[in-house]
């Protein structure tokens, strides 16, 4: 197993976004020729790409960071600085991507060869060209680019499959599969021969049905026995299980025992429970007569799934069941998608800051103030009155006032004090 890795941890973050910058026109002859520093680049994105040559999520286990690359700065002559360039993650069809900071579902990449944004690049900030009025008409600040988050993806491999084949290990699923497709699973009398799931295709009057040869569940396996976890995240996209008994009862177990456990490890799991099944009764080889059959078939009858009796060491009994399998799939809703959520904007938002209040200080906080406070020219009266300005306009002076603020009471807001003036 060690090859097959379907589950692992990354960290992203987008490039941030270039500043702007401060600048005059300086020509000969040419006095106060006004503001000209150009906007910053916008800082690359991070894209994903579901590449139907990958098949395991190995990769990330050596590499766990990425990160975009950043924006340019602005510079002189308005020229906006170059924009960073995009990465793109590669991944297999199938994963499924879950931010770990909100556990909200960031991409479900089930559609071969597409491309999906994961987090979006910072914007550049505004050169001091934006900034002139005709009563400022020599701005000396510009804002900064905005900055990216860093963001922890789990990264979840889930097989995507119209059919599932799922039953107590050594029943012969990788057996069947290798009747009814071309793959070739590796096969052995002992448990626990399937570490990873097997996907097979088998044709069917001009139309492919995809397998899935489950690794055996055992008791428990719904609360992770036996690798149970990492054995059922595969089943939860297929439209049809084959639910496969050993029907000889070859190793001693009943084979309605089985039939009722594994049903009960797939309720625990979730809804696997009321996936539609077909019971494929392997080994009828080895019976001599068919009284477990039977048996088997009136404790099915309240479940209402239709029985099939195969032998996949002589090859009998597989068409019919193919043929009832093809014949469901036509009614079945298509794979399950995995509804994404929408991502919160990873910029400052204009009206997010708090207010705490220690004595007769008062300290602003929030990712919005700390942009601002970035886009401010200390050393400019100009720049100093646009930031009052600003606050006032966000609606902080009036918030400062209710939280008990007045002249005299010191206002902190990142790195930086100031008295209070109403």
């Amino acid at each position: 197993m060690g090859n097959f890795v379907d589950r692992a941890r990354i960290t992203c973050k987008a490039g941030d976004g270039g500043n702007g910058c401060v600048s005059f026109h300086r020509e000969k002859f040419v006095q106060n020729g006004g503001p000209d520093g150009g906007d910053g680049g916008s800082g690359g994105s991070i894209l994903l790409f579901a590449d139907p040559n990958m098949h395991t999520l190995l990769d990330f286990r050596y590499k766990t960071k990425y990160t975009a690359e950043d924006g340019k700065d602005g510079s002189a002559l308005r020229c906006k600085g170059k924009s960073g360039e995009d990465l793109v993650i590669k991944v297999p069809v199938g994963t499924v991507i879950r931010d770990m900071d909100t556990d909200r579902i960031a991409a479900d990449m089930d559609r071969p060869g597409e491309t999906r944004l994961l987090l979006k690049g910072g914007r550049g900030g505004w050169g001091n060209m934006h900034f002139a009025t005709p009563t400022r008409q020599a701005p000396n600040f510009a804002k900064p680019g905005f900055k990216t988050s860093v963001h922890t993806f789990q990264l979840e491999l889930k097989t995507i499959a119209d059919v599932g084949l799922v039953g107590y290990p050594n029943v012969g699923k990788s057996t069947i599969l290798s009747v009814v497709t071309a793959a070739k699973p590796k096969i052995a009398n002992y448990h626990f021969t399937t570490l990873s799931p097997n996907l097979g295709i088998v044709r069917r009057h001009g139309k492919d049905i995809v397998l899935a040869d489950i690794p055996g569940l055992v008791e428990g396996a719904s609360e992770g026995v036996g690798l149970g976890h990492d054995f059922l995240r595969h089943v939860e996209r297929t439209r049809l299980l084959f639910h496969v008994i050993d029907i000889a009862g070859s190793e001693g177990r009943d084979p309605v025992a089985d039939y009722d456990q594994i049903n009960r490890e797939l309720a625990n799991y979730g809804d696997l429970r009321n996936r539609p099944q077909i019971v494929v009764c392997n080994k009828t080889d080895l019976l001599s007569d068919d009284s477990a059959l039977q048996r088997l078939k009136a404790h099915v009858a309240a479940d209402g799934w239709p029985v099939f009796a195969v032998s996949a060491a002589t090859h009998a009994g597989f068409d019919a069941l193919l043929d009832e399998a093809e014949a469901q799939l036509e009614t079945l809703p298509p794979i399950q998608h995995f509804e994404e959520e929408a991502a919160p904007e990873d910029m400052p938002l204009t009206d997010d800051f708090g207010i705490e209040r220690d004595g007769n200080a008062f300290t602003v906080t929030g990712p919005a103030m700390e942009h601002l406070i970035n886009s401010v020219n200390f050393d400019d009266d100009e720049s100093l009155n646009w930031f009052h300005r600003t606050l006032r306009r966000l609606g902080v002076i009036d918030a400062l006032r209710e939280a008990g603020a007045g002249e005299g009471s010191t206002v902190i807001i990142d790195d930086m004090e100031f008295d209070f003036v109403d």
